[in-house]
């Protein structure tokens, strides 16, 4: 199977994560998890529900623990193309940051 068609099949069962999170110890009033962390916490969400290994994720930015921060994560197929992938705040509980993750429908053309 291609590479494009295999990201799409395995990432279509992983659509919409709930109730994944990070935690953070900071000492400012707002936490924030790093984009690394973020990033393997996505690859390894990803790879739990597909039953793949994990994928290739890079993150831009840190995450703020701020109900409703949203960043746009990227999953990077062996081929290339790649997949966006939406991260949203949905609760902070002290520094856990729990977020959703969502894969978009269509793979980027490079």
């Amino acid at each position: 199977m291609p590479a494009i068609a295999t990201l799409l099949a395995t990432t279509a069962a992983a659509a919409l994560l709930s109730g994944c999170s990070g935690e953070v110890h900071v000492g400012s009033t707002t936490p924030k998890l790093s984009a690394d962390k973020l990033a393997d916490t996505v690859a390894e969400k990803l790879a739990a529900t597909t039953g793949r290994p994990e994928p290739q994720i890079t993150c831009p930015e840190d995450l703020e623990g701020k109900v409703g921060t949203t960043t746009r994560c990227t999953l990077t197929a062996d081929d290339g193309s790649t997949l966006g992938v939406s991260v949203t705040v949905t609760s902070v509980e002290g520094t856990q940051i729990n977020f959703d993750i969502k894969a978009d429908d269509q793979v980027s053309t490079n």
